[in-house]
């Protein structure tokens, strides 16, 4: 018996090598690909659309994230402050440490120069100064991007500090996600009213500028990856002894929006370990990832049957079932997503509210999703279209004043 199973495996590897990739046994199946080996501690590539997470390898993991957290310093000073604005160096902005500006107690700047100096070169007093304009206090404007981190969905982030340098307070260290810094990329990047701003500056390659007083300064941008790829839109690095080397990135082609975030992708002497891990991910999704339009039409609801109601209170409604129509409140959405050849589309439709009369229109009733091997990527409201009454006393004596008498 052992001399024809021996013989039967020889024959299936023969077969194998002779049929090399093309055989279904050696052949690596879609739904098991991925990006390969990653330096990365923590990572994401993240649809910018959908905001779903295409790949992760503990992207849900809280992790410091050094300077990558400039992008919301960026982001916010953005949004509630003008470029015009003038920054004056406090004390507590010209005590940061390297890599910085190296601007004096008093010294004054545009606002707008200032984030060039925050992005493009990652100044830590520049984050300082911008944060103690913007929030009143560094306090203050933390405060500020923990909201805004909150608002943007972000599920396990606490910033301490402006800068990204590790630090912590009473409610824990500083840190974030990958899944997290995707989403805040995403924001910056496509969704902000101020996104057109953030990128003019991110991808600017070098600026001069002079403080109000005079004295001239220039910097350039840090960010090789714009470089490195022609899809690549807009990126910030970041390092800390603790953090290691992190970035994050967004990406565009054809219509197609990628976020990436790498937390720990090495440490020294191994800095160049963010640019190929970058590099995977972001072509990973390339290769893998189609526009896909999810369809209205499958938004269209059988009305719902209920009893003892009416429209218009005709006679001949009463006693009879009325139809109640439902509408979805998708609006304009245009349900765009990206979508691998594996992943599996899925319309959920439920009633979270029992009909009862009387129903006034526009009325929750329930909600109706699209998902993708189950995450739910769109989700929106399940109403009634119209108003339906309640038959009583007075209304049905109403009726028959109006089918009889008049």
């Amino acid at each position: 018996m052992k001399k024809y199973v021996s013989r039967i495996t020889a024959v299936l590897i023969c077969l194998i090598m002779f049929l090399g990739e093309n055989s279904p046994i050696y052949a690596e199946t879609k739904e098991n690909k991925d990006p390969g080996t990653l330096y990365s501690k923590a990572c994401a590539l993240m649809d910018g659309q959908s905001q779903r997470v295409l790949y992760g390898k503990d992207a849900y993991t809280p992790l410091p994230n050094a300077s990558t957290t400039k992008i919301l310093t960026c982001i916010l000073a953005l949004e509630q402050g003008n470029l015009s604005d003038v920054v004056t160096f406090s004390d507590q902005a010209t005590s940061q440490p390297k890599v910085h500006l190296g601007a004096k107690k008093g010294e004054q700047f545009y606002l707008e120069d200032l984030l060039y100096g925050l992005m493009l070169e990652s100044y830590n007093d520049c984050a300082y100064a911008i944060a103690e304009q913007v929030g009143g206090s560094v306090e203050g404007f933390t405060k500020m991007m923990n909201e805004k981190a909150k608002e943007l969905g972000c599920s396990d982030s606490h910033f301490v500090t402006p800068n990204g340098l590790d630090s912590e307070d009473e409610a824990g260290e500083h840190h974030t996600t990958a899944s997290d810094l995707c989403r805040i990329m995403a924001y910056c990047t496509w969704d902000s009213p101020k996104s057109s701003d953030f990128l003019a500056i991110t991808r600017t390659k070098s600026h001069s500028f002079n403080s109000l007083s005079g004295t001239g300064y220039a910097v350039y941008n840090k960010n090789a990856f714009l470089d490195m790829m022609d899809c690549a839109l807009s990126g910030k690095t970041g390092y800390t002894s603790k953090a290691g080397y992190c970035y994050v990135a967004a990406a565009e082609e054809g219509g197609r929006r990628f976020c990436i975030a790498l937390l720990g992708c090495g440490w020294p002497n191994h800095k160049n370990y963010k640019w190929e891990d970058a590099k995977k991910l972001f072509q990973y999704g390339l290769d893998n990832y189609h526009l896909y339009q999810g369809s209205k039409s499958a938004f269209e609801l059988d009305p719902v049957r209920i009893g003892c109601g009416y429209r218009k209170g005709k006679l001949s409604e009463w006693g009879k079932q009325t139809q109640l129509s439902l509408s979805v409140a998708c609006g304009d959405q245009s349900m765009t997503f990206l979508k691998a050849d594996w992943d599996q589309a899925q319309i959920k439709k439920e009633m979270t509210e029992i009909v009862t009369l009387p129903v006034k229109k526009g009325k929750k009733l329930g909600k109706v999703s699209y998902c993708i091997n189950g995450e739910t990527i769109y989700s929106f409201d399940i109403c009634a279209g119209e108003d339906i009454h309640q038959w009583d006393f007075e209304s049905f004596f109403q009726a028959v004043f109006q089918e009889f008498l008049l």
